[in-house]
């Protein structure tokens, strides 16, 4: 059996075939239209996306250059304000460093200026107190001259009234008139004082009353005074202030008479250098600035 469409090959086509073959062709470069226009828009598309990336790439890559640039000209600025800070430091430094140095020197000169100061004051000083020493040596030296001089000049004097009193009683006249308050006894005046004081000030009251601490040098006048002394023990006139153990009279005559109480003088206590007649008449040693509540002046009495 023959296949129709084997017959329809074999005839020529008709008009419909040419007609389908055309709708045919036409829907074919319709679809191939299409398909042209949906690559060309794909293209363009395609192309649009890749101009954008691209742009967009360019952009950032502008502005990254430009933040780049701007942190490299920001590191630039900073890097030379740190350059010029770290130079002003460096110079501030070594101004410092300088006026350190300046400083030191002028430490260093200020204290040798001190010590020479302080060696010069310590010449000085030394040469203050050596004038010192020296006007003290002449002063000390005239006053003891001066006291030498004067204690001769009164052991004369003392001397020749003695003889003169001798003289006159020789002759007769009755040489025992003596100041108020006093008591004669041979050729001599005696005040018996009765308030506290000390030795020296004991001695400078005799010396205000025109006479001085009494001495005694014989049994005779010992036996008076111990009959007049006060109870408590009164000063007299002799003392051993210059040399220990050695004891003078305040009339400047040697110990040639004595009547110490037994175990005196002992200096006791290493300062007992004034001598004190007990209420007994006994001498004994004391403290010089012990108060006594007696003393005994002695003068010569007149003819």
């Amino acid at each position: 059996m023959m296949n129709p469409h084997s017959q329809e090959e074999g005839r020529e086509p008709g008009p419909e075939v040419e007609q389908q073959d055309v709708m045919m062709l036409h829907r074919r470069q319709r679809q191939c239209s299409r398909q042209a226009v949906q690559i060309a828009v794909s293209a363009l598309v395609t192309a649009a996306l890749w101009a954008g990336l691209l742009t967009l790439i360019l952009l950032w890559h502008w502005e990254t250059m430009q933040d780049l640039k701007q942190l490299g000209d920001t590191a630039v600025l900073n890097i030379s304000q740190v350059s010029k800070d770290l130079e002003r430091h460096k110079a501030d430094q070594m101004a410092q460093k300088s006026q350190a140095s300046q400083m030191l020197q002028n430490m260093e000169k200020i204290q040798a200026e001190q010590k020479r100061m302080k060696t010069q004051d310590s010449e000085l000083s030394r040469n203050l107190d050596g004038l010192q020493e020296d006007l003290s040596n002449l002063k000390s030296q005239g006053l003891n001259e001066r006291r030498t001089a004067l204690d001769s000049l009164e052991r004369l004097q003392e001397e020749v009234a003695k003889l003169w009193i001798e003289l006159r009683i020789s002759n007769g006249s009755m040489c025992n008139t003596c100041p108020e308050k006093w008591v004669n006894f041979q050729w001599k005046c005696y005040y018996f004082g009765e308030s506290a004081k000390k030795w020296i000030q004991a001695r400078y009251t005799c010396s205000s009353l025109q006479g001085r601490l009494v001495s005694i040098h014989n049994q005779e006048e010992q036996d008076f005074l111990a009959k007049h002394i006060n109870e408590k023990g009164s000063w007299i006139g002799l003392r051993d202030l210059n040399i220990e153990g050695e004891f003078v009279w305040m009339d400047e005559n040697p110990l040639d008479y004595s009547n110490w109480q037994t175990g005196e003088p002992n200096n006791g206590g290493e300062g007992e250098d004034c001598v004190m007649m007990l209420g007994s008449g006994k001498w004994n040693d004391a403290f010089c600035n012990s108060y006594l509540d007696g003393w005994i002046c002695d003068q010569l009495a007149t003819c």
